[in-house]
């Protein structure tokens, strides 16, 4: 892929790029999930394959930033017992993008945005809403091959499409995690996954100079949206939100697959 073509963004679609970046920020430290919005944002500006790279080092700052502010309240048993899973997904994921061309990849991106966005309907009915730090009794709850299944999925759509959000956010949430220790454990997790992608995007040549340093000017809009979740987080209306975000990657899966 010849990454210079990156250059040739005009200033709106910079913009809608910026945007993207700060709600990057917004959702690691408020919302987990609605990072699918600027996924379907990422990858109608930019070429689909191009996109998932462009988007993965504004995602880890996003994560280092998740992870300062709830660095406390992971739970690193569940950490563990999802990581091997994780990673079987992540390469299962990147030898679909080796076969891959750019259209199969953007279809791939709105069928997973579609499937997402089903997921958290799903999510938002079963799932209760509760404010503690802690899960209870995860391994009792949750069980091997749950958690199995949940890692393979979430690191097979995290390495094709960056949106394993939702999965994990489904996962965390049926394991019986309260609000801070779900977004302090899912801090951790997408920073470590986020993280061991690189040298994978970077052999499929999703990752160069020239998208770092787009990236570069893109991660500054993600520290103001950091800032602003973590303000919001226990002031959000988070129905509300979560029904604009079901809707807005609703109508960027359904773009990608019009495209």
């Amino acid at each position: 892929m010849d990454t210079m073509t990156l250059w040739h963004i005009s200033g709106w679609e910079f913009a809608a790029l910026a945007f993207a970046a700060l709600l990057v920020g917004f959702s690691k430290t408020a919302v987990s999930g609605a990072n699918t919005v600027s996924l379907a944002i990422f990858a109608a500006v930019l070429p689909a394959r191009a996109s998932t790279g462009v988007l993965l080092p504004v995602l880890i700052v996003g994560d280092v930033l998740a992870v300062l502010t709830y660095r406390r309240h992971a739970h690193w048993p569940t950490l563990w017992r999802l990581f091997p899973a994780v990673a079987a997904g992540v390469v299962v994921g990147t030898l679909f993008l080796v076969w891959a061309d750019d259209a199969v990849v953007r279809i791939s991106i709105g069928a997973i945005l579609l499937l997402m966005a089903g997921v958290t309907i799903w999510r938002r009915r079963t799932a209760k809403a509760e404010d503690e730090d802690e899960p209870d009794s995860v391994a009792t709850r949750s069980g091997r091959i749950k958690a199995r299944s949940y890692g393979v999925l979430g690191g097979f759509t995290t390495m094709v499409a960056n949106a394993g959000g939702p999965v994990m956010s489904m996962y965390l949430l049926s394991a019986g995690f309260r609000k801070l220790g779900f977004l302090g454990t899912s801090a951790f997790f997408f920073l470590i996954v986020n993280v061991s992608k690189v040298p994978f995007s970077a052999g499929l040549g999703l990752i160069d100079g020239h998208s770092l340093l787009l990236d570069a000017a893109l991660a500054v809009f993600v520290v103001p949206g950091a800032f602003i979740g973590k303000w919001a987080v226990d002031r959000i209306n988070q129905r509300l939100f979560e029904q604009l975000v079901i809707a807005a990657t609703i109508v960027g899966g359904l773009q990608l697959l019009l495209r």
